[in-house]
């Protein structure tokens, strides 16, 4: 498949996966399945606290080692990754304007994280898919279901500790997704494949 068409195919699937999110989401109410979602996470035990908080920068290691195998083209997108983040989260937070669990959810449990404030999209999210599908196109396989399991425990991680509802971590995801994509149609990312690399 070429370079063109899958990022195509990823864009396109992670904007609709984004709208249909955004359309839930934007009349800032967390419904009933939404709401058990988030309280079947949310309600984990307390001793999982410390390694939620380490999921969180795990990802960012991830991509720390891509650098010094000194993947350039890697390198330049995942510099341009926050901006971008900044930019769309804002956008994003504009069109749809949902609170925090400690607002929305009866009896969310808050580790450490703010009650109130918007919520949707998870700018965690966001960095953390992006960086997991820009190192999907430069390292082996195995590293990268590696990085994809580490964005997914980050956004797990985001919801147990109460700053975000499920919908904002998917839909942070798909903004992610859409990211790297775009990322990788300006500065084809793949090409740095062709480096040797650890198997």
């Amino acid at each position: 498949m070429s370079r063109f068409r899958r990022d195509a195919i990823v864009l396109v699937a992670s904007l609709a996966v984004f709208a249909v999110c955004a359309v839930v989401a934007a009349d800032g109410r967390v419904g009933p399945v939404e709401r058990a979602a988030f309280h079947a996470v949310n309600g984990l035990p307390d001793w999982l606290y410390q390694p939620m908080l380490l999921f969180q920068y795990l990802p960012l290691v991830v991509a720390v080692g891509a650098l010094a195998l000194r993947r350039w083209r890697l390198a330049a997108a995942l510099v341009l990754v926050v901006p971008l983040k900044l930019a769309l989260e804002r956008v994003v937070k504009l069109l749809v304007q949902r609170e925090r669990p400690g607002t929305t959810v009866p009896d969310a449990i808050l580790r450490g994280v703010h009650a109130a404030g918007l919520s949707f999209v998870s700018g965690h999210a966001i960095i953390t898919f992006a960086i997991a599908g820009l190192l999907a196109l430069v390292l082996p396989r195995r590293w990268a279901v590696l990085g994809f399991v580490l964005a997914s425990l980050n956004a797990i991680a985001r919801v147990y500790l109460g700053a975000h509802n499920p919908l904002d971590v998917v839909g942070g995801a798909a903004v992610g997704l859409a990211i790297a994509a775009v990322l990788d149609l300006v500065l084809d990312v793949g090409r740095d494949r062709g480096r040797s690399r650890p198997e």
